[in-house]
C-alpha cells in the first residue's frame, strides 16, 4: 500500500467553542453566588421568609448550573482532539445548557409547592433582617449580570478564533468567521444559560424585596408566598425556553428548510447534477456538517462541488459523494448539446 500525504483532505473537527473570558467570569460569579446563596437560605429559614428562601434556593440551582458550565468549558477544551467524539466536543456546551434548564425546572416545581402550602399556612416573618439579606442578594445578582453580560453578547465571536489556528493548512472552501453573521441564532448556549440564571436571580430578588416591604408596611403577609409562586413560574418559563433552544442541537436537528432547499438548488443549477441524498446537522451551537450525495452524467472533482457551497459559511464540514450516471434511463436531465 502506497503512503500518500493526505493532510490536504483532512478536516479539523474543532467545534468546541472555547470562550476564555466567559469561563473566567463564570468562575468569579460562581464564588459570589455560592456565598450569597448560603446567606439567603440560612436567613430565609431563620427569619421565616418564603420569598427569601426561594431566592436562596434559586441561587443554589445557579451554583449547580455554573459548575456545569465550568465543567463543560473545561471538558470541551480537554477533549477537543479526542477521536472518540466524531465531530469534536462542540455539543458539550449545549448539553450543559440543557442540564441547567432541567435543574431549573425541578427547583421551580419545589418552590411552587412550598409557596402554595404557605399561602394557606402563613409563617411569622422577621421583615427587617430579611429585607437586608434580599438587598444583598440583589446587589450580587447585578454585579454577576454585568460580569457575564458582555461575554454573553460578544462571547460567540471568540469561537471564530478557536477555529482559525486550524484553518490554514487545508483547502476547506470557507473560513470560520460566520459566527458574526449568525450571531443572533448561534449563541454560546453554556454562557447564555449562566446569564439567564443570573437574570432569573435578580428577578426573584426584586420580587422578594417587594413582598417583604408589602408585608412590613401593609401587613400583606400573603405577598411573601405569592412571590414564591411568581418566582417559580418565571423560572419555569426560562427553563422551558432553554430546553427548546438546546434540545434540537443535541438531537441533530437539521438546518432550516429554506437553507436546505437553497443548498440543493445551488448544486442542481450547476450542470446536470441531481441531489440524491442530503443530510445537514449541527455539530455545535453554530456549525453544521453536511453529507451530500449527487448523481451526474459529467462528474467533476469534489472540490468543484464544495466551491459551489462556499457561500454557505455555516457549513463547517462538507462531505460530497459523486455518482456517475451511465445508463440511458438515468433520472438526471440529459446534458444539452
Amino acid at each position: 500500500m502506497t503512503e500518500h500525504n493526505i493532510s490536504h483532505w483532512q478536516h479539523p473537527h474543532h467545534f468546541s467553542g472555547s470562550n476564555p473570558d466567559g469561563e473566567r467570569n463564570t468562575f468569579y460569579v460562581l464564588i459570589l453566588t455560592a456565598v450569597t446563596m448560603v446567606a439567603e437560605i440560612i436567613a430565609g429559614a431563620w427569619y421565616g421568609s418564603m420569598a427569601l428562601l426561594a431566592d436562596g434556593w434559586h441561587m443554589g440551582t445557579h451554583v449547580a448550573a455554573f459548575l456545569i458550565t465550568l465543567f463543560a468549558y473545561r471538558y470541551a477544551r480537554r477533549h477537543a482532539n479526542n477521536p472518540a467524539y466524531s465531530f469534536g466536543t462542540g455539543k458539550v456546551n449545549v448539553l450543559g445548557g440543557f442540564a441547567s434548564a432541567v435543574a431549573l425546572a425541578v427547583v421551580a416545581l419545589v418552590m411552587l409547592v412550598e409557596s402554595v402550602v404557605r399561602v394557606f399556612e402563613p409563617h411569622a416573618i422577621q421583615f427587617d433582617q430579611a429585607i437586608l439579606v434580599a438587598l444583598l442578594g440583589l446587589a450580587v445578582n447585578l454585579v454577576s449580570a454585568l460580569l457575564l453580560k458582555d461575554h454573553h453578547h460578544h462571547g460567540h465571536n471568540h469561537h471564530s478564533h478557536a477555529h482559525h489556528d486550524h484553518d490554514h493548512d487545508h483547502d476547506h472552501d470557507h473560513d470560520h468567521d460566520h459566527h458574526d453573521e449568525h450571531s443572533h441564532t448561534g449563541h454560546d448556549h453554556n454562557l447564555r444559560a449562566a446569564y439567564l440564571h443570573v437574570l432569573a436571580d435578580a428577578m426573584t430578588s426584586v420580587l422578594a424585596i417587594a413582598a417583604l416591604l408589602g408585608g412590613k408596611f401593609f401587613g400583606l403577609n400573603w405577598l411573601d408566598p405569592l412571590m414564591g409562586i411568581v418566582g417559580a413560574l418565571i423560572i419555569s418559563r426560562w427553563a422551558i425556553g432553554l430546553v427548546k433552544q438546546s434540545a434540537p442541537v443535541l438531537l441533530d436537528a437539521s438546518i432550516s428548510d429554506q437553507q436546505r432547499a437553497a443548498i440543493r438548488q445551488t448544486i442542481e443549477q450547476d450542470g446536470d447534477n441531481q441531489v440524491a441524498d442530503i443530510h445537514i446537522w449541527k455539530v455545535s451551537g453554530n456549525d453544521y456538517a453536511a453529507i451530500i450525495s449527487l448523481v451526474t452524467h459529467q462528474p467533476r472533482h469534489t472540490d468543484h462541488y464544495k466551491a459551489l457551497l462556499s457561500d454557505f459559511r455555516q457549513l463547517a464540514h462538507i462531505t460530497i459523494e459523486v455518482n456517475e450516471c451511465r445508463m440511458p434511463e438515468c433520472p438526471v436531465n440529459r446534458p444539452q448539446h
